[in-house]
């Protein structure tokens, strides 16, 4: 096999080779399939149903607190103790001027530690919070 490299035969060949082009685009994809699942907030947890709830937008900015069938808390993705959850939250919402949390509470949760954590809320001085529910054969939704 001959390469043309240009010169005397023809000039120079000015193709353009597509398949590093296509390698690089496969590994990209694949790297942004593996990476996207990671990226999701919080705490995988069983939401509860509810058929009137309002869409609300999810944004980078929201104060999500998580609450597991066992009652562990989880503030954005985090595990924190209980002794810790006040602090931690005052210091999320500390520099923010929408002071808004959204409770993502296990169906499975005991109502109790829901209403433990509204408490501690309050404590710090949140009083808009959202319960974030699933929509009856659909995506999660949050609501007030």
């Amino acid at each position: 096999m001959a390469m043309d490299v240009g010169g005397a035969k023809g000039g120079v060949k000015s193709d353009i080779n597509v398949t590093p082009l296509v390698d690089v685009m496969l590994v990209l994809l694949i790297i942004m399939m593996i990476i996207a699942p990671l990226l999701q907030k919080g705490v995988p947890v069983t939401l509860p149903t509810a058929t009137n709830s309002a869409d609300k937008p999810e944004t980078q900015d929201q104060t999500v607190v998580g609450i597991t069938p066992d009652g562990q808390f989880w503030v954005n993705g985090v595990q924190v103790p209980d002794a810790d959850v006040r602090a931690r939250v005052d210091d999320i919402l500390e520099g923010k001027k929408e002071r808004i949390v959204l409770i993502k509470a296990d169906e499975d949760a005991s109502y109790g530690r829901v209403m433990e954590m509204m408490d501690t809320l309050r404590q710090v001085g949140i009083e808009d919070m959202g319960l974030i529910t699933e929509r009856k054969g659909g995506a999660p939704t949050g609501g007030n």
